[in-house]
């Protein structure tokens, strides 16, 4: 039989020690009892679960492991070389937070978790669905989403095998490049999405200390996109729209005003109208909190405002949904109401596509483009336009604005010919 292999430890303070033991204080009905890792911090002490027991009789308290009489197992090489992988998992982490200088300032219990924790999430699969959990307890639904997203299809291309943090690396994520971009329909901008999500969740997991910055695969890999055209139309074709002649009961009625309204409140989002309640309206203005960067607004309504409003605001109590978009009561389902929703506006949006002769493909997003680009060549200084989407910064504004649409291009260039 082969000699175990050998863990060599890094020195550590003396106040501080980690040796497998058997926890014969923890009797089980089989008679065997639970080999425990006994961590010695600051004198004092506690266990870390292996997960393994064995007889008392079994075990050699010199040599701290199985004896080879045991028959309990296949191989008792196997079982000990176990045990040693995880006391050596444990000791690596011990070793990290003694070299950033973290050791001393933790308490028994604190360096406890740390090493369990560290083990309990090895897999990215618990820790990004433990990450979702966390969202919908802070009713984040929308992000909880995206992180479902990206694990569902990360389990589709391991086949259903885990992932570990520390296979999720430059490799893996032109692997998985790979796998996306052969699937017909998916696109080099979908692709960028999931790895913002794979992103998003690995810079947790090094936050938490489940993972080191130096197995970091996004410092090699770089997430690219491909450049979309900005979906904007000319002022003409949203006067189309307004005068567009709907009965309030024709089925594009509410989704013609949707349009309209998020182009009148200076781009609003259909998730931001979705959410309005009469108690938003306070002395003829809408005062609100938008749900993606958590930024009040506080927008005038103009008398055209109002000609689509009065269909929405008759009779209704103040905690009221303006919109007849959400239906039921929990947040959660409110936000699924909403994403069901969306999908249904943008189909019916084609429709007044077509019904207007308008030729561009028209979506929830076109209005808030259409609103940004027609104020910029209304002379509006971009510091206003920045304010009047929300962005928290000028440079997303000049991003935003960056590529304006040839067709509106086109059209101002034509008015500059005239003279």
């Amino acid at each position: 039989m082969c000699k175990l292999r050998a863990i060599f430890l890094l020195p550590l303070s003396m106040q501080t020690s980690l040796i497998l033991n058997l926890d014969t204080r923890r009797k089980r009905k089989d008679n065997s009892f639970p080999i425990i890792i006994r961590l010695s911090h600051f004198q004092k002490t506690t266990s870390i679960s292996t997960g393994q027991t064995v007889e008392k009789v079994y075990w050699d308290v010199s040599k701290k492991q199985v004896n080879r009489a045991y028959k309990g197992v296949k191989s008792v090489q196997f079982l000990n070389n176990l045990l040693r992988t995880e006391l050596g998992k444990a000791q690596e982490i011990v070793n990290r937070l003694h070299y950033k200088g973290e050791l001393d300032f933790l308490s028994v219990k604190q360096l406890k978790d740390k090493i369990v924790g560290k083990s309990k999430y090895e897999s990215f699969f618990i820790y990004g669905l433990d990450q979702v959990k966390k969202l919908r307890i802070s009713q984040r639904f929308g992000t909880a989403r995206n992180y479902e997203g990206v694990i569902s299809i990360l389990k589709v291309f391991t086949k259903q095998k885990d992932l570990k943090f520390n296979e999720l690396n430059h490799d893996f994520l032109k692997h998985f490049e790979q796998f996306h971009l052969s699937k017909p329909g998916n696109s080099q901008n979908g692709l960028a999405s999931y790895m913002r999500t794979i992103k998003a969740i690995y810079n947790k997991g090094i936050k938490d200390d489940i993972i080191e910055r130096e197995y970091y695969p996004f410092n090699k890999y770089q997430i690219k996109t491909h450049p979309t055209e900005k979906r904007a139309i000319k002022v003409e074709y949203i006067k189309r729209i307004l005068q567009l002649d709907l009965a309030e009961k024709h089925s594009l009625f509410h989704y013609r005003n949707y349009f309209l309204l998020s182009y009148m409140t200076m781009g609003m989002s259909y998730i931001d109208m979705a959410f309005l309640k009469n108690r938003d309206i306070i002395d003829g203005r809408i005062k609100f909190q938008r749900k993606k960067t958590s930024k009040m607004y506080d927008i005038k309504i103009t008398e055209q405002m109002k000609v689509i409003l009065k269909y929405y605001l008759c009779k209704r109590r103040p905690n009221d949904f303006i919109l007849p978009i959400l239906k039921r009561d929990s947040l959660e389902l409110q936000y699924k109401d909403a994403q069901w929703g969306l999908k249904n506006f943008n189909k019916g949006l084609k429709k007044i596509a077509k019904l207007c002769h308008i030729e561009e493909r028209l979506t929830s997003y076109v209005s808030r483009h259409s609103f940004a680009t027609h104020a910029l060549f209304k002379n509006i200084p971009l510091p206003a336009i920045s304010a009047m989407l929300g962005h928290t910064k000028l440079s997303t504004t000049q991003v935003y604005l960056k590529s304006l649409p040839s067709n509106v291009l086109d059209s101002y260039h034509e008015e500059l010919n005239v003279f």
